[in-house]
């Protein structure tokens, strides 16, 4: 794993938002794996062996009118990663009482303390949809739930749904690197009731759970969502993002379809969370 060779695109951006929410969205249904916010913009890295040259084709933003978008790329070895994230990582606090940080970080005096070392996964606490997904797990009550945590990146939803006494927690990803990196995070955390599983919604079987959590993009959300309400508890909870305000009629529509109540909207950034009851 450790001499997998990635492609990194330095991108300029201006003005920065809401084109680099919007960059990195487009960059990950290309295939970018992960990605690292800075002044200038965001970098992005993708494995070289998912690159072709013709990668950013179908990359709309970079054609819009309304911002200016440079960039170069460049080869990259994996070995360099730890160092990157320890340059960019920043800690974060969400509603004063969930931090989010590295372990290279200080202790923050927040009811919920959470150490991720992000590596190449997705889900630090710092995009607009874990953000809005953290707030929703604070909000509610998940005392002695079974929960479901789709498209676990970090694992960070997963742990913090421990914290708040939820058991037992299947955590899934169908990248390998996300299943191992939310393995090592579990276990940073002092994590007992959490089972990491690699693959996609085929995985889930007959499994049930009380509350499900899928932050991932709008069309595995569409694809699976027929799955997610078949896994989901009478009285269960779905909650959802990975998708902007545009996406919301269609997110909806497929949710009353499968006769889920549209509870609560989160926004952040034009980015949207939004919770289902069954």
């Amino acid at each position: 794993m450790y001499n997998t060779i990635y492609i990194g695109y330095y991108f300029k951006v201006k003005p920065l938002q809401p084109a680099v929410e919007i960059l990195i969205a487009e960059l990950g249904f290309a295939g970018f794996e992960s990605f690292v916010e800075t002044e200038e913009g965001v970098t992005a890295y993708i494995q070289k062996e998912e690159w072709d040259e013709a990668i950013l084709e179908d990359i709309q933003i970079l054609n819009s009118d309304e911002f200016d978008i440079t960039y170069i790329f460049e080869e990259i070895e994996q070995t360099n990663w730890n160092a990157e994230w320890e340059k960019n990582f920043n800690p974060i606090v969400v509603d004063d009482l969930c931090a989010v940080r590295a372990p290279f970080h200080e202790p923050f005096n927040t009811k919920y303390d959470i150490i991720i070392e992000p590596k190449m996964s997705f889900g630090t606490g710092h995009h607009e949809t874990t953000h809005m997904m953290i707030q929703h797990i604070l909000k509610n009550d998940f005392e002695g739930k079974s929960v479901l945590d789709m498209g676990c990146g970090t694992g960070v939803l997963a742990i913090l749904t421990e914290m708040k006494g939820a058991k037992p927690i299947d955590a899934v990803d169908y990248d390998n690197w996300c299943y191992l990196n939310s393995l090592e995070n579990v276990e940073r955390n002092n994590c007992q009731n959490i089972t990491v599983i690699e693959g996609d919604a085929s995985v889930l079987g007959k499994n049930k759970y009380d509350i499900i959590i899928a932050n991932i993009n709008r069309n595995i959300l569409m694809q699976d969502m027929e799955t997610y309400v078949s896994c989901l508890n009478e009285d269960g909870m779905l909650f959802l993002s990975g998708f902007y305000n545009d996406d919301i009629p269609m997110i909806q529509s497929e949710c009353q379809h499968l006769l889920l109540k549209f509870e609560e909207k989160l926004e952040r950034n034009n980015w949207v969370s939004l919770k289902f009851l069954n």
